[in-house]
């Protein structure tokens, strides 16, 4: 009697968990345009400037994101200032198909959004990267100096951390269960937890009104995406146990703004780290901040990043080929 009881739970479960997915893909559809990267799909989303680009900044969201996160606050005003924005989702997440199983790092996802971008002309990107995507960023301005020209972290995640992941990352990685779990119980679980965890995340500061339905949170609730996350999540710190032995070697602009109450990640131990270990980096610590600057103060963000693009110029007016080399522009 048990068995079929549990097989019949087990089968209304993976059927609304099905449906909903098609209903948030529904409700939330694609606000970009797909890039072909080897047969696999780039989602990305664009901004562009009134005039001639000043640069391009290239927007890179976190764990459990998509591209609206950062597109929302900060493209629009990036644009008025002369920039033309780009931004992503990264593989595996929104609507990007995922890299192979064995190529989901932060240095396999970075060769991925470069080689995409850069068939929509994106060059010399002044990147901006948050949370998870901190390590990204960091990868960029390591083994992609020539595409990145300066980085923005914000409340990154870039330094190996004392402890593990939470469990529900750990059992969705799982090949034995991970799969099981996913298309069970991650969307009821999620869909009654995703208030108090997105609220979370911006304590002690109000969640911006109406920001699930501004972003499409719930679109990282659908199975294949949540294990997508889950897996970026529970290998980072393996692999930041490599990479970040090599942040002394970073010798673009690099500024850290971070929150002061961030709940989510060590901010002494990722930003103060970032800022020890990067040459010339800057660090700014935002007052009653949570883990998401970018939605505290965009503008903050918008004047940190044109603080980047002065350095950018400066820097490349000082190289002795920078009459011949550097790049037209003009401002707004």
């Amino acid at each position: 009697m048990i068995l079929p009881l549990l097989a019949l739970l087990a089968a209304g479960l993976f059927l609304f968990s099905f449906l909903m997915s098609r209903r948030i893909e529904a409700r939330f559809p694609p606000r970009g345009e797909f890039v072909s990267i080897d047969g696999r799909r780039l989602h990305v989303a664009r901004r562009e400037p009134a005039g001639a680009a000043r640069a391009d900044v290239l927007l890179i969201h976190g764990a459990s994101g998509n591209c609206a996160d950062m597109m929302l606050p900060l493209a629009d005003l990036l644009a008025a200032r002369g920039y033309r924005v780009v931004a992503v989702d990264r593989p595996g997440h929104g609507y990007s198909d995922a890299l192979a199983a064995d190529a989901p790092s932060p240095a396999a996802q970075a060769q991925a959004i470069r080689t995409g971008v850069e068939r929509l002309g994106v060059k010399n990107a002044i990147v901006v990267g948050h949370s998870w995507a901190g390590s990204l960023a960091a990868n960029l301005l390591l083994d992609h100096a020539d595409f990145c020209d300066a980085a923005l972290l914000l409340a990154p995640v870039t330094h190996p951390w004392p402890g593990g992941v939470r469990w529900y990352y750990k059992l969705a990685a799982s090949p034995a269960f991970g799969a099981l779990f996913a298309r069970l119980f991650v969307m009821p679980l999620g869909l009654a937890l995703l208030r108090p965890s997105i609220d979370g995340v911006f304590a002690p500061s109000q969640t911006p009104a109406n920001y699930a339905d501004r972003i499409g949170a719930a679109l990282a609730l659908r199975p294949r995406i949540f294990r997508n996350n889950a897996r970026d999540v529970a290998n980072l710190r393996a692999f930041l146990e490599r990479q970040a032995p090599r942040m002394n070697e970073i010798r673009r602009p690099v500024a850290i703004v971070t929150g002061d109450h961030d709940g989510v990640v060590l901010t002494e131990r990722h930003s103060f780290g970032s800022a020890r270990n990067i040459e010339g980096a800057t660090l700014t610590i935002m007052k009653g901040v949570g883990h998401s600057p970018h939605w505290a103060d965009p503008n903050a963000i918008v004047e940190e990043t044109e603080r980047l693009f002065a350095r950018v110029q400066s820097a490349r007016a000082m190289r002795p080929d920078a009459v011949s080399s550097a790049p037209a522009t003009s401002s707004q």
